[in-house]
């Protein structure tokens, strides 16, 4: 039996995956697609279990590729909202500082960000922070006007739409299995060609022949990145992070986006309170280590993965570093009183009751053999593949333009893909 193939497989068909498949569909319209996903519908995992906070690009360190990319991504991403009728929302948000030793990095952010370009910063005090959020209090805020929020599964939907539009294939159900003849397909993006072989793609709903992969699989990134025969430097672990919802009669006390001043040691941004674009008011998310990759729930345990975290050296250097902050992590996620106080420290006339379990999502986090949690988006190009091996938040927002970025590294190889990243 002839095994279908095709110039380009890319693995997994969260937001990412999508975005890499359409810019590939726009650039070498004539290019034969092919994205498979192990769930039944796109957007399963990471892109469907967060906020939907477009991030404006303020956090990251100048010059990392999450700063280049997200500012802008957030811009691309609201165009293509707009473009396309899909529930969007510019409501900008506050980072509040609410002790005298936070407000040096609360200063750091506003440096960060303007070094960035992101637009329209201004660090307020106590009086205009209660008018923009009236039952908000801290010494001082960085107020960041153009933060938005939209619904990230519509949007990873809309570009499905267009990728089979284009005459590209989304072949759900299809968890990959096995990688063979990785590095050997011609063209290879790694430079200099390869040998005449194209890669096979094994998945439980057949092989594919392909030119080029990209692994877009998020939690299961390293996974598939060390069947290719990939020697990568970092594993993923990942953490669950669990929301409350404030309850309907307390929506009132969040007009918008409210953040602490996060803790520079973590690449996560504290637990903060979020008016969704559908008009929930979430509080959330902490962040606990899962024993399964997609671990949603407490008691969501595999043995077998637990096991492969346990005896990597990386997890025990980030367990060394950091046992303090889990610990601390863990008393929030069994007490809904101890995560009520990390939020009354800016919002003091939220009390527990206000509170209600809401949904939980699971970060795929790269750590490095020294135990260090990487801080930077990680696209590694190899040999016919590029492995996408670390990118959480803000990967939705800047979406659209790390599409471009995986793409343009395969313009080489990519038959009769444009050079151009924009086209």
């Amino acid at each position: 039996m002839t095994t279908p193939r095709f110039d380009l497989v890319v693995i997994g068909a969260g937001i990412v995956g999508l975005a890499t498949a359409m810019e590939a569909a726009r650039r070498a319209p004539g290019a034969r697609l092919l994205v498979v996903e192990k769930e039944d519908r796109v957007g399963t995992h990471q892109t469907g279990h967060n906020s939907g906070v477009v991030h404006s690009g303020l956090y990251y360190r100048p010059g990392s590729l999450k700063a280049r990319l997200a500012v802008e991504g957030a811009a691309a991403l609201l165009a293509f909202c707009r473009e396309r009728g899909l529930p969007h929302a510019v409501c900008g948000k506050v980072v509040v500082a609410t002790a005298e030793r936070e407000l040096p990095g609360l200063e750091e952010l506003m440096r960060r960000g303007a070094a960035n370009g992101v637009p329209g910063l201004a660090l307020i005090g106590p009086e205009l922070l209660r008018e923009i959020e009236p039952c908000c209090r801290g010494l001082r805020a960085l107020h960041v006007p153009g933060t938005a929020v939209t619904d990230f599964q519509a949007v990873s939907r809309a570009f499905a739409e267009i990728v089979t539009a284009s005459g590209g294939v989304i072949r759900t159900g299809a968890a990959v299995i096995g990688i063979r003849g990785a590095g050997t397909g011609r063209g290879a993006a790694g430079g200099g060609g390869g040998g005449d072989r194209d890669t096979v793609v094994e998945t439980t709903s057949g092989a594919f022949a392909a030119r080029l992969i990209v692994n877009c699989a998020g939690l299961h990134s390293d996974t598939v990145a060390r069947m290719a025969g990939a020697d990568i430097d970092c594993a993923i672990v990942p953490f669950r992070g669990e929301y409350f919802e404030v309850v309907p009669g307390r929506r009132h006390l969040v007009r918008a986006l409210i953040y602490p001043v996060p803790d520079p040691r973590f690449p996560f941004l504290g637990i903060h309170l979020t008016r969704t674009v559908h008009g929930l008011v979430e509080a959330g998310p902490n962040a606990v280590l899962a024993w399964k990759r997609e671990g949603y729930r407490r008691g969501d345990v595999s043995l077998a993965e637990a096991a492969r975290m346990l005896l990597d050296p990386g997890f025990w250097g980030m367990a060394a570093r950091f046992w303090r902050t889990g610990l601390a992590e863990a008393r929030r996620s069994l007490s809904r009183a101890a995560f009520a106080r990390s939020v009354q420290r800016f919002l003091p006339d939220l009390v527990p009751a206000d509170l209600v379990r809401g949904g939980t999502g699971v970060r795929a986090q790269a750590v490095d053999r020294g135990g260090r949690l990487l801080a930077d988006f990680r696209i590694v190009r190899a040999a016919g593949m590029v492995h996408v091996l670390n990118v959480p938040s803000p990967a939705a927002t800047a979406s659209i333009v790390i599409g471009r970025h995986i793409i343009d590294l395969l313009a080489d190889a990519l038959p009769g893909a444009a050079a151009a990243g924009r086209g």
